[in-house]
């Protein structure tokens, strides 16, 4: 539970601790509320409940977003997301307030003590505790708030989806989806696709467009062993070392320097200049000297000049990334080339596969003229039959979904996400396998029947709600807020 609170900080892409919507709210424009120009006030929903700047400025700077993303906040639509889901948030806590649902203290002390991020020795850690949120920067009321709305959220979401019994009908079609024999022909678009190739101009470009983004990160990292020798003068691993490290641990996280920190505990300062990703630095000379366990954990280090304590296979390590240096790459780079050509080979295929979708939904293809496609690109028609979702062959199991979804008689081109894989489908013939009632499998398709019609439950909720609530935005301010990072 809280391991996802700790992510918390990290995005404003909030994920809930159930499969929470997060309402996307309609914004209704400018109102007579804010025609006077009243900058303290970002936004009103249904013109009494006012959320304030300085209220959505405390929540934004919580996110803790990075650099890129707020130096860019003015050019984006960032703020305005963000926002949107602020007052979904705020308006979940009207429905959740008007409906009486309540978290005692009794009940939030016990989701606290049993989340096990929180236990030592199998037990709550009152100190592992605090830690988390000395931290997480945080403190223990806003922590326990979050908590607590979370909580509420849970239960108010279980109250509109609660109790449901499923038709068998609806277990039925859940299972047709995905038990099937299907006969199908296909046509594989890869070699289709691989005779447009990316123009060297095509190539220069893009990368000119693009060309601050293709860079190499050189960091300069210090680290030290903590070991108990340095630290009490035995070789043992005793409660003194610990309590000694726990001090170390609690001042780093204080704000104490690597630096400070070493050489007020006479630890050896190993440092490494100028290093990539890869272990290598400005000459492309490797480094032997620290093992790659300890260098992903070390060059990972998020924050410069901000120490962090490790326990790395029982041993101890203070370590920083003392400076980054950014070095942009040629577009003859090896990496850079593939990417530029990789991004043209993608917009292709999507500009491709736009158009031959485009012609399929305006019926300009039947079995004939699949054919005759086929045959005017060097294609090849393929007969194939699929009995279940594991046949992995040809299609994968996203994939063969998408194809048991396809009527008889019917043309449609699929592709994975990546576009990795795309595929004309001519849909002959199908014949569906027969559910026990009682059984795993009935029960396994029953679940899945029940969560499309939780979901549905909660698309409708969320459409009711954006119509039940009138919520005004004050452009200016929003837009002197995107201005003021």
């Amino acid at each position: 539970m809280a391991t996802s609170i700790a992510k918390l900080s990290k995005s404003f892409f909030i994920k809930l601790l159930v499969g929470i919507i997060i309402l996307p709210f309609v914004f209704w424009g400018m109102g007579d509320v804010f025609r006077g120009g009243n900058q303290n006030v970002i936004a009103t929903i249904d013109s009494n409940k006012k959320i304030s700047t300085q209220e959505f400025m405390n929540y934004v700077s919580r996110l803790n977003l990075e650099k890129d993303e707020v130096k860019n906040l003015p050019q984006t639509d960032l703020i305005e997301k963000i926002l949107s889901e602020y007052i979904g948030r705020k308006v979940m806590s009207l429905e959740i307030e008007k409906n009486g649902v309540v978290v005692n203290d009794n009940a939030l002390r016990n989701i606290i003590k049993n989340d096990k991020l929180f236990f030592k020795d199998n037990k709550f850690s009152r100190t592992k505790y605090e830690k988390f949120l000395i931290k997480s920067n945080i403190t223990a009321p806003q922590f326990e708030s979050n908590i607590v709305e979370q909580e509420k959220r849970r239960q108010f979401l279980s109250s509109l989806a609660g109790g449901i019994i499923i038709p068998e009908i609806l277990v039925k079609k859940e299972f047709k989806k995905e038990n099937q024999i299907k006969t199908i022909q296909y046509i594989d678009l890869e070699n289709y696709h691989s005779k447009n190739k990316p123009s060297q101009e095509s190539i220069k470009e893009l990368y000119e467009k693009n060309k601050k983004f293709f860079f190499v990160e050189f960091k300069t990292i210090q680290y030290a062993e903590i070991n108990p020798e340095v630290l009490t003068g035995s070789k043992e691993y005793n409660e003194n070392f610990f309590k000694q490290l726990d001090v170390i641990e609690n001042n780093v996280l204080d704000g104490q320097s690597f630096d400070e920190t070493a050489n007020g505990n006479n630890l050896k300062i190993i440092k490494i200049n100028k290093i990539n990703s890869k272990k290598e630095d400005q000459n492309k000379n490797k480094v032997n000297n620290l093992s790659d366990n300890l260098f992903s954990k070390f060059y990972n280090i998020k924050s410069i000049q901000s120490p962090e304590v490790f326990n790395i296979k029982n041993k101890y390590y203070i370590a920083e990334v003392k400076n980054v240096e950014k070095k942009n790459k040629s577009m003859l780079d090896p990496e850079v080339l593939e990417a530029l050509k990789a991004q043209l080979n993608f917009k292709n295929k999507i500009e491709i596969n736009t158009s031959i979708a485009k012609d399929i939904s305006l019926g300009a293809y039947d079995n004939e003229k699949f054919q005759k496609f086929a045959d005017e690109n060097g294609l090849k028609v393929q007969n194939y039959i699929i009995s279940n979702l594991k046949q992995n062959e040809i299609f994968t199991d996203g994939l063969i979904k998408r194809i048991f979804l396809s009527k008889d008689n019917e043309i449609n081109l699929i592709t994975d996400s990546t576009l990795t894989k795309s595929f004309m489908i001519f849909s002959k013939k199908t014949e569906y396998k027969n559910l026990k009632k009682n059984g795993r499998e009935f029960e396994k398709y029953e679940a899945k029947a029940r969560l499309n019609l939780i979901n549905k439950i909660y698309k409708s909720y969320d459409e009711s709600i954006n119509q039940k609530y009138k919520v005004v935005l004050n452009q200016r301010t929003v837009d002197r807020v995107k201005n003021s990072f």
